[in-house]
């Protein structure tokens, strides 16, 4: 990517849902880190025309705004998590505060409000099936507002990427 005026936005600006928008330079930052998480900064800037210094900076603003996080993703059977699910939710009254306990809870990877036939969706990981068992039936069912659940188990990880950031 060239520099000059690929900046359209400031990234201090908001956009209408109140989230950091994201301007072209750093949409080209975050394109390279999911290339490669380890990536060098020096390398990042000679790829969007920006210093070492920029670089570090602009990726420094966009994980403290939580635009970005830099993780190491794994395929959870391979450390010893054996059961994944996707869990639907139908929820009665406000979502918010069953949403807040799915998030607090250390086996829910993955909390998203929808539209459709669910309130909530939840990806859950565990050790086992008794793990599994355990999390749905005594900790998910058992906050308040959780009128009936779905479970979708996996059966075996086809794909996982994370690459849609800068599409």
């Amino acid at each position: 990517m060239q520099s000059g005026s690929v900046a359209s936005r400031s990234a201090d600006s908001r956009t209408g849902n109140g989230s950091p928008a994201v301007d072209a330079v750093s949409l080209a930052i975050i394109e390279q880190l999911q290339e490669d998480g380890r990536r060098p900064y020096a390398a990042i800037g000679k790829a969007v025309g920006l210093s070492e210094a920029a670089v570090r900076q602009r990726v420094q603003k966009l994980l403290d705004q939580g635009v970005m996080q830099i993780v190491a993703v794994t395929d959870p059977l391979t450390v010893g998590f054996r059961r994944q699910a996707m869990v639907g939710i139908n929820v009665e009254g406000d979502l918010d505060p069953v949403a807040e306990a799915l998030s607090a809870m250390a086996e829910c990877e993955y909390v998203v409000m929808t539209a459709g036939s669910f309130d909530l969706m939840v990806e859950i990981v565990c050790e086992d099936d008794d793990h599994l068992l355990e999390t749905i039936n005594k900790r998910i069912r058992a906050i308040p507002g959780v009128r009936s659940t779905e479970s979708f188990v996996y059966l075996k990880l086809k794909k996982q990427t994370y690459m849609w950031g800068t599409r």
